[in-house]
Order: C-alpha cells, then sequence, then structure tokens
C-alpha cells in the first residue's frame, strides 16, 4: 500500500531564487530538522545544481541515534518547474518525490507530493501509522518553517 502525503506554501520571490533555493542539494540540510544529521557523503565539493541522472549519497539519523544512509537518484529535472527524487536505497521499500515550482499572484507556489511504502506487508503498515507518517508530516512542517523564515520573514 502506497501512502501519500502532501505540502503547499506561498513564497515571496521570483521563480529564479525560489529555484535556484529548492533546486541545490546544498540546501537540503538547511530544512530539514538538525536532530536527522542530515549529511551529504558522496560529495566533496558543494553540489550547486541538480540534474537528471544525479545520485545523491547521504545519512540521516531519524530515530534513537540510529544512522541510515540513504541513496536517492534525481530522475526528472525541468528548470524553474519541477525535479523529482527517488530513493535507490534506503529506508523504504519505495520512495517518490516530486517538487514543483509555480509562478503565482505575488510570488510562487511552491508544491511537494510523496508517494512512498515501508518494507515488511503490516509491520510496515504499522510503524507507518504510529510513527512514520507523523514524522514525514512534522518533517515537512519544519521545512515550512524554514522556507517561511527564509523567503516571507524579508521586510
Amino acid at each position: 500500500m502506497l501512502h501519500k502525503i502532501e505540502s503547499c506554501q506561498h513564497i515571496k520571490s521570483d521563480i529564479d531564487t525560489a529555484w535556484e533555493f529548492i533546486s541545490s542539494p546544498n540546501n537540503l540540510a538547511v530544512i530539514t530538522p538538525s536532530y536527522m544529521n542530515f549529511k551529504i557523503i558522496n560529495e566533496t565539493k558543494p553540489l550547486d545544481k541538480m540534474s537528471a541522472g544525479q545520485i545523491i549519497e547521504y545519512t540521516v539519523t531519524p530515530a534513537l541515534g540510529i544512522k541510515i544512509k540513504w541513496v536517492t537518484e534525481i530522475t526528472h529535472v525541468e528548470h524553474n518547474y519541477y525535479f523529482v527524487d527517488e530513493q535507490r536505497f534506503g529506508p523504504y521499500a519505495f520512495w517518490h518525490h516530486k517538487h514543483f515550482l509555480k509562478q503565482v499572484d505575488g510570488g510562487i507556489e511552491m508544491a511537494d507530493i510523496v508517494h512512498y511504502r515501508l518494507p515488511f506487508g503490516f509491520l510496515g503498515r504499522l510503524v507507518n501509522s504510529l510513527f512514520v507518517k507523523k514524522q514525514l508530516k512534522e518533517i515537512f512542517a519544519y521545512r515550512h518553517q524554514k522556507v517561511e523564515e527564509l523567503f516571507n520573514s524579508k521586510k
């Protein structure tokens, strides 16, 4: 069974600035809660641009101090419009995350749609309902807050 998380936010920005921020892998740590200890580990230099076929390997510590390696591939990129990351190795049986930007009156609409499935059948569904879905919603709430601070709190 696939689960779905959606998030949408208005950003007071132009499309180029919003795209530059959201499509830079370097900014993932900025918009991820610090307790997750997000670290890109497969690059020795900053990743400024995202491109289709790009592999990003990182570690996260989602719970109980357990460090997890996660590998995603950027499968689709349309400049200033959207990109998709898909898990290749990691904690999910399936992970497909679409990031969209759209010019609207007064700025940009940023939307995320994540489809995911945990391994282990019934146990995975139970863990999702008890823990994972709540944590993912908290992570997206944190991202919303950080983007709000970075883009919408400017005077």
